[in-house]
């Protein structure tokens, strides 16, 4: 039998900013992005129990709590503590996945000789976190047969929290436990599961397979499985992934925007952070997808297969502008994104033309530059909201200024 551990980082972000800001500490912070308009990524503890949530804006998150502190998030101090803690698991098992930046799950069948049982591996690994990290960085443990329920199990008791369960624990926990609280059942899942009359995991587990297939296709099975308690899915150590399905950026825009040249800005802007992620990882994509928020939290997606596989910022662009020349929007836009997906890896076709081997020589270039010297050191003209300037190859550096220039809009 599998022994499963999930480690899941209390209040993660809000964590690493008052360890490292001793002022910080006890007080209610919000963590937030350092756009204008942004949502609360996380909040520390204080601030919940005056009711900040995570999603909230920073007007909603103010009205419930006056005192609030907000702090411009900081990827790489995340990503630094995140690598340090993966470093620790690595030290107790090989089979560490990492989840997310703030979560991983841990196989530590066959490494508990040291320890003696699953539950004293777990206070060493909290302990450790805490002793290298820092006081402030508390995690919770959950622990169990498979991912799904050591993941169940990690929110039983919150903050700083260990739980362990049995195998022959399990059902009686399912019986009564609604559908929404496992791992992969969101708010449409659980709607049309209630429509059925399935509202608990017990329940989920005992419904005939043959409807939830009829109702769900291939993941009806796989459902049923689930309010049982059932999953097969092992630990993927890092290194051993499956290889990306999409690339995709999305932002919220600093004001509502209705026109469409401004909207087009900020999708060239998407489409550059999308098109260098997949260079940088040698892939290429056959679809591209817009996505568009209006301002009463209204989403939709729309989609367009290419010719062939690109990386290309000017081809994921052009694709993502001719879906948003087919929309009518409806009102202004609050926030857009762009995804790369149907990917492929390694080498493909070379460019079999002049002008596409320059193209992909100076996408190369500007890459090279980026990473040397900051994301936005060799851009595109047209994301100057002010004065775009003129480059015979399309691209410029923020630097540069020459006299006599025209202006240009990218389309």
């Amino acid at each position: 039998m599998r022994v499963i551990m999930h480690v899941d980082m209390n209040a993660f972000f809000a964590s690493v900013e008052q360890q490292s800001n001793p002022s910080l500490r006890g007080k209610p912070i919000a963590v937030v992005g350092s756009a204008q308009r942004t949502v609360v990524t996380t909040a520390s503890y204080e601030a919940r129990a005056l009711g900040v949530k995570t999603g909230m804006n920073k007007v909603e998150a103010r009205r419930a709590c006056p005192g609030l502190i907000f702090v411009a998030g900081d990827n790489r101090k995340y990503t630094d503590a995140s690598v340090r803690i993966i470093g620790i698991l690595k030290d107790f098992s090989p089979m560490v996945e990492a989840y997310s930046i703030d979560e991983a799950f841990v196989d530590i069948t066959g490494c508990l000789s040291p320890y003696g049982t699953p539950e004293a591996l777990a206070m060493a690994v909290k302990e450790r976190i805490r002793g290298e990290l820092g006081r402030l960085l508390t995690c919770s443990i959950g622990i169990a047969p498979n991912k799904l329920i050591a993941k169940l199990a990690s929110d039983m008791k919150k903050p700083d929290g260990l739980f362990s369960l049995a195998p022959g624990e399990v059902p009686a926990l399912l019986e009564d436990l609604p559908v929404n609280e496992l791992w992969g059942i969101g708010p449409r899942l659980t709607a049309r599961l209630g429509a059925l009359g399935v509202v608990t995991c017990g329940q989920l587990g005992r419904f005939p397979a043959s409807v939830l297939r009829e109702r769900f296709g291939i993941i009806g099975e796989r459902l049923k499985l689930m309010g049982q308690g059932v999953y097969d899915s092992a630990v993927v150590p890092i290194g051993r992934e499956e290889e990306a399905k999409s690339v995709g950026h999305s932002m919220t825009l600093p004001v509502d925007a209705s026109d469409k040249p401004v909207i087009r800005r900020h999708m060239l802007k998407l489409s550059e952070k999308v098109g260098a992620r997949a260079r940088e990882h040698n892939l290429k994509g056959r679809k591209v997808a817009l996505t568009i928020r209006y301002p009463d939290f209204f989403t939709f997606s729309r989609q367009k297969t290419l010719a062939a596989p690109t990386n290309d910022t000017r081809a994921i662009y052009s694709a993502a502008a001719g879906i948003l020349d087919g929309l009518r929007l409806k009102t202004a836009v609050r926030l857009l994104g762009v995804t790369l997906s149907d990917i492929s890896k390694g080498a493909l076709q070379m460019a079999l033309f002049e002008d596409d081997r320059r193209r992909e020589r100076l996408l190369g270039a500007m890459d090279g530059l980026n990473r040397a010297f900051g994301s936005s050191a060799v851009t595109w003209a047209a994301l100057f909201e002010k004065d775009p300037w003129e480059d015979p190859s399309g691209v410029i550096s923020p630097s540069w200024r020459p006299e006599g220039v025209k202006r240009v809009d990218v389309r």
